[in-house]
């Protein structure tokens, strides 16, 4: 009886010694759990979470974050033995570095919980703010307008074209008409009546550009009685009576003389033509109806005298001796061999020269 006694009393205390052993052991288990199920929570609830919306200037009030419930202080054994088991001491100690190892997880101090103010935070900063006072645009300086010049800027003179050179200035180039025809020039169409020169008045030229001039033009018809022109001569007055007593006083008997005929008419090459000198800035006598160039003779049987180079020998006699008459009534007398341009024809003008001199080629 005594036996069974002690018996009952070993197994009462090795239930209640395996009793507390288990609640020694559940107990860290249910503190990490309580410790780490808060938390799960709280950073699942996070993720799902969805930004505030634009429109919200303001960050709403920053929430309280939840505390983490801790646990209480263990409870004391109070069973006597239960100090003494190292086994046991072990096993609370790995349950220790456990709780540990699961406050110091990485998942924790890589990405610490945020509350909802510091969400919004961000998001405000990010969003551009709206200044109170719009700043306004400074005014464009007033532009000044140039003033008007004292005096007009005078346009430049035109230049010369190339390969056109103005001419030399001379004096017959300003004469111009009068109201009444002076009475040299009335006199000298008198003379040309007597002489029986056939010719007609023609209107004044004049060429300001050039300076080519001639007052009182005429157009010789005949230079004489006898003694034809053509084509149609226009010339002044004065040259137009020179060619004609010329004509009637020295071609017409040197003709007769030297080839047996008399002059019927002669062939001119150029009279009044507004132009310089070949190869010069001087103007020609032509360009004041004051030289008469003469290309051939025609006598009353027919025959052609021609001016040229190497004329028949009876022919170059009759002109030999009519281009060297003609110097003295006429200033100038030009024909081949004085220039090329004259080759195939006499030039004949009452150009003036100093000390009444002629120039003869």
């Amino acid at each position: 009886m005594q036996a069974t006694s002690q018996r009952d009393r070993r197994l009462g205390a090795m239930a209640t010694l395996s009793l507390s052993r288990i609640c020694r052991l559940a107990l860290p288990v249910v503190a990490a759990i309580l410790l780490v199920t808060p938390a799960m929570a709280k950073h699942h609830h996070r993720h799902k979470r969805h930004p505030p919306p634009a429109s919200q200037s303001a960050a709403p009030a920053p929430e309280t974050p939840l505390a983490t419930s801790v646990p209480g202080s263990r409870p004391r054994d109070m069973e006597n033995g239960a100090d003494k088991s190292g086994q046991d001491k072990s096993r609370l100690d790995r349950n220790d570095d456990f709780l540990n190892q699961e406050k110091s997880h990485p998942k924790w101090d890589a990405h610490p919980p945020r509350s909802k103010s510091a969400q919004f935070g961000s998001q405000a900063k990010s969003e551009p703010q709206t200044p109170d006072v719009v700043p306004t645009p400074p005014q464009k300086p007033t532009e000044l307008e140039p003033e008007p010049p004292e005096t007009a800027p005078q346009p430049s003179e035109k230049p010369e074209p190339p390969g056109e050179e103005k001419m030399l200035p001379d004096p017959r180039s300003a004469e111009m008409p009068a109201d009444q025809m002076p009475q040299a020039e009335t006199a000298c169409r008198e003379r040309l009546k007597t002489l029986g020169v056939e010719f007609e008045e023609h209107k004044a030229e004049h060429d300001p550009e050039i300076g080519c001039s001639i007052p009182y033009p005429i157009v010789l018809k005949t230079l004489g009685k006898s003694i034809g022109i053509s084509p149609g001569t226009e010339l002044n007055c004065p040259m137009a009576e020179a060619a004609a007593r010329f004509m009637a006083d020295v071609v017409q008997p040197t003709a007769k003389a030297e080839l047996g005929a008399g002059l019927k008419s002669i062939n001119q090459a150029s009279a009044f033509v507004c132009r310089p000198r070949n190869g010069t800035r001087k103007l020609s006598e032509h360009a004041f109806g004051n030289a008469l160039d003469i290309a051939s003779f025609t006598l009353s049987d027919g025959r052609k005298i021609e001016v040229g180079p190497a004329p028949p020998d009876k022919d170059a006699k009759f002109l030999n001796a009519v281009r060297k008459a003609a110097c003295g009534p006429f200033k100038t007398v030009l024909g081949p061999g004085a220039d090329p341009d004259h080759a195939l024809h006499f030039h004949l003008d009452l150009e003036p020269r100093r000390h009444g001199g002629t120039f003869c080629q």
